[in-house]
This record gives structure tokens, C-alpha cells and sequence, in this order.
């Protein structure tokens, strides 16, 4: 009988030895404000799972043990998910808490938040998620301009696409341009590309002052897809060295545009410069712009063919360097500016757009207070505990 016992407490504690502990995920809020649509990075190590252990066989609950969306995403280009993304809806001034679990579900989402090489309209590279779309040219476009074929567009600058759904409409629109079937120029409910960017800035295209000229590059030359998904899509593209009044600018960046965000992020490194300045189109030069220095953005909203658009930049308030409303009769130049420091040859900026039509912003007062809660969001993340 003793014996019996003795093997009995044996498997008992082999039984919770072998047993993963459970993880709690606890998310604060220390803003006034309902927290949606942020994105939260849980990494493997902060997990302590072992070298073994697979990411992608894990989930989380919530705590009435709804299953939440995820993305694993491989941050260091091994081959292995090495971090888990997702969304917490966190009540204003309160926290919520989240269980890892072990999950044979895998993660069936829609992939909402996409981007892609574009090599069948020349060379674009677009992305998108269920709010906006975007896309920047690349070399090809800039050779058939330089050789006046046409079809070739020369643009360093950040193309909108005015989405009215909440579905991709990347490859469909395209597929649509390829055969004949539709055009991205009309809007048949979904929205369409009517943002006219030539090599004006766009929205969020860079420049170099130098004493009272800005100087700009040309079209992207390489680019790589990092991560596609329900929460994330990012990119990184580079560009040809470049000259701004005598200076010789190398420059390349990573973009990150998040689900339920209007904002892509736009992570630069850059070399040949201290500062650099990023730029809205004011197109017609007929629309209000609106600066907050305080809270680190610069918006510009128009009348636009029958609707109303808003652009903008956020950044950091301590890297905002000045503001300029660069105004010229020189077709496209004009653009309203935010000059950036550089810390370490690298910076970090928001930039993006809201569209009446899409019925996300009524009015310019609604754009504006989205600017403003973005940018306390920024000042305040939300706060993340494992236990």
C-alpha cells in the first residue's frame, strides 16, 4: 500500500512538472481614453517558452476565454515566428488580462492588412488594410518616364487609394485595371485612386532643404515584404543615393501600417543629413492646414472632387524641428512640410489620410481629434506585464 501511494505522488508530480506554466498577459491604460486598434508585440523570450517550443501552436483567451486575433510574425528572419501581435480592448484608466494558451485552432483570420510588389501595372508596391490603401513607384515606372514611354510616372511620392470598404481591394483593382474589366479611376462603391501626387510630396513623401530649396530623390529601386496578416503588414524599400545641394543622401525605410489604423509608419534611416522634412500635397492650394506643435502633428484637409480628404504627419513633439507651408506657382511643388531631426541616422513618423466619403471623419473637427488621441496614444502606450 505504501508503495502504491509513493508511485502515485511519483506521477502526480511528473504530471505538473511537465505541465507548462500558465502565462497571464495583463495590458494598462493609463489614458482617459477606450484603447482599440493598437497594436501590442509579446516576443518569445518575454515568454521564457523553451528554444523548442513553436509560436505559431500558441493563442490567447480573454478573459471570458473568447479567443483573440493573432499574427506570429518572424522578427528576425530565421524562419520561426519569434513574436505574436495583437489587438487588446482595454477600458480607459483600467487594465485586462490574457491567458496563453496552447491552441490546435491556428489562426484563420483574414488577411486585412496586406501589401505586395505590383510588377503587372510597371512596378508599384501597394499595401492596404480595412481603412486605407497606398502605393510608391519603383524603377521601372522611371525609366519608361525618362524614356517618355508611356505609362511611366517619375515619384519619390506616397500615393492614397480613397477605400470606401473595409475588404482588400489591392488585387482586385488591379486585376480589374489588367483586363480590362474596371479601373481604379472610377468609383463603382468601393472607392478609387483620384490623389493626384506627380512629384509633389503625396502624402508623406520626404525632402531635403537646403537653405530655401528642397530636394527630393526618385522612384524606390529594391524593396522586401516583411509581414502580411489580420493585425500587420510592413515593408521595407530603398532608394538610389541621391543628391540635395551638394550633399550626397542615402536613404531607406521600413513601412508598417496596422489593422483599424488610418496611419502607416514610416521608420527612416537616413545618411547626408541632420534633418529632413516630410511632406502633404496641397494640391489645388484651396484647402485649411492645421499645425499642433504641442502634440507633434501637421494636417491638411481639402475639398476633394466632391468629397472632403484630411492628410497628415505625427510625430514625437521633441523631433519636430520646424514647419513649412511651401507655397509655388511650379506644378506639384507645393507641399506642406514638417522638418524631422535624425537621431542616429534614423526617425520615426505617422502618416496617412481620412476620407469623408469612406463616412470615417464627417468633418475636419472629426480628423483633428483623431490626430489628437493618436498622439496622446503615442505618449502613453499601453503598458504590458507577463506573469
Amino acid at each position: 500500500m505504501k508503495l502504491i501511494k509513493i508511485i502515485f505522488l511519483v506521477i502526480v508530480l511528473g504530471i505538473v512538472s511537465c505541465s507548462p506554466k500558465i502565462k497571464k498577459i495583463t495590458i494598462t491604460n493609463n489614458l482617459a481614453l477606450d484603447r482599440d486598434f493598437e497594436t501590442v508585440e509579446i516576443s518569445k523570450s518575454d515568454l521564457n517558452l523553451v528554444e523548442t517550443d513553436s509560436l505559431e501552436s500558441y493563442g490567447l483567451l480573454d478573459d471570458k476565454e473568447n479567443l483573440q486575433i493573432i499574427q506570429h510574425i518572424d522578427k528576425n528572419d530565421d524562419g520561426k515566428a519569434d513574436v505574436i501581435l495583437f489587438q487588446p480592448s482595454v477600458n480607459p484608466n483600467s487594465s485586462s488580462t490574457f491567458t496563453l494558451v496552447k491552441t490546435a485552432q491556428g489562426n484563420n483570420s483574414e488577411e486585412v492588412c496586406y501589401s505586395r510588389f505590383v510588377p503587372e501595372r510597371t512596378d508599384d508596391y501597394t499595401w492596404e488594410n480595412d481603412k486605407v490603401a497606398f502605393r510608391v513607384f519603383g524603377p521601372t515606372a522611371q525609366k519608361m518616364f525618362e524614356d517618355k514611354v508611356e505609362g511611366g510616372t517619375l515619384s519619390s511620392g506616397v500615393d492614397c487609394w480613397l477605400k470606401r470598404v473595409k475588404y482588400p481591394i489591392i488585387n482586385k483593382w488591379y486585376k480589374e485595371h489588367t483586363d480590362g474589366t474596371g479601373s481604379y479611376h472610377e468609383d463603382t462603391g468601393e472607392g478609387l485612386d483620384n490623389f493626384h501626387v506627380g512629384t509633389s510630396r503625396g502624402c508623406g513623401g520626404i525632402a531635403i532643404k537646403v537653405d530655401t530649396s528642397y530636394y527630393i530623390s526618385k522612384n524606390f529601386t529594391n524593396y522586401k515584404t516583411l509581414t502580411t496578416g489580420p493585425i500587420r503588414t510592413s515593408f521595407y524599400i530603398e532608394y538610389a543615393d541621391w543628391n540635395a545641394g551638394g550633399n550626397l543622401i542615402k536613404e531607406s525605410r521600413t513601412v508598417t501600417l496596422d489593422r483599424g489604423n488610418n496611419l502607416s509608419k514610416f521608420e527612416i534611416t537616413l545618411k547626408g543629413s541632420n534633418q529632413f522634412s516630410v511632406g502633404l500635397t496641397l494640391h489645388e492650394k484651396n484647402g485649411k492646414t492645421t499645425e499642433n506643435k504641442e502634440k507633434g502633428w501637421l494636417s491638411y484637409w481639402e475639398a476633394h472632387d466632391g468629397s472632403e480628404l484630411g492628410t497628415a504627419i505625427v510625430a514625437q513633439p521633441e523631433l519636430v524641428a520646424d514647419i513649412d507651408i511651401y507655397k509655388t506657382d511650379k506644378k506639384d511643388l507645393s507641399n506642406a512640410f514638417m522638418q524631422l531631426k535624425l537621431e542616429d541616422n534614423k526617425a520615426t513618423y505617422y502618416t496617412g489620410f481620412g476620407w469623408k466619403k469612406s463616412k470615417q471623419f464627417e468633418t475636419k473637427q472629426d480628423w483633428e481629434n483623431y490626430l489628437n488621441e493618436f498622439s496622446e496614444k503615442l505618449k502613453s502606450p499601453l503598458e504590458v506585464s507577463i506573469n
